[in-house]
């Protein structure tokens, strides 16, 4: 499985930026798709979620703001980013999360959000 982020760049806050991540393998035993990210001195943590029934899940600071989606063979999900704002400045990282606790990532993509 292999994972390639990419749509990230610098926007001033009230901005929008749309992420993408392309994937490619086999996914027969795939749980769900996610975006994490992590800015410089904090860990990394979850953004959205999303299911192969399309059920989505968001971290409560991107709520109203942020929407995952994919695409019908889960060949890529995607995260439009709306309102953006300072503390959405990050590097994002796309992850397939499999059966048995299996999980890929994708090489990250930086966000950079000014004031």
């Amino acid at each position: 499985v292999q994972l390639q982020a990419s749509g990230g760049g610098l926007v001033q806050a009230g901005g929008s930026l749309r992420l993408s991540c392309v994937a490619s393998g086999i996914f027969s035993s795939l749980s769900t798709m996610n975006w994490f990210r992590q800015a410089p001195g904090k860990q990394r943590e979850l953004v959205a979620r999303i299911d192969r029934s399309y059920n989505t899940e968001y971290a409560d600071s991107v709520k109203g703001r942020f929407t995952i989606s994919g695409d019908n063979a889960w060949n890529a999900v995607y995260l439009q980013m709306n309102n953006l704002k300072p503390e959405d400045t990050a590097i994002y990282y796309c992850n397939a999360a499999f059966e048995g606790n299996v999980n890929y990532w994708g090489q990250g993509t930086e966000v950079t959000v000014s004031s």
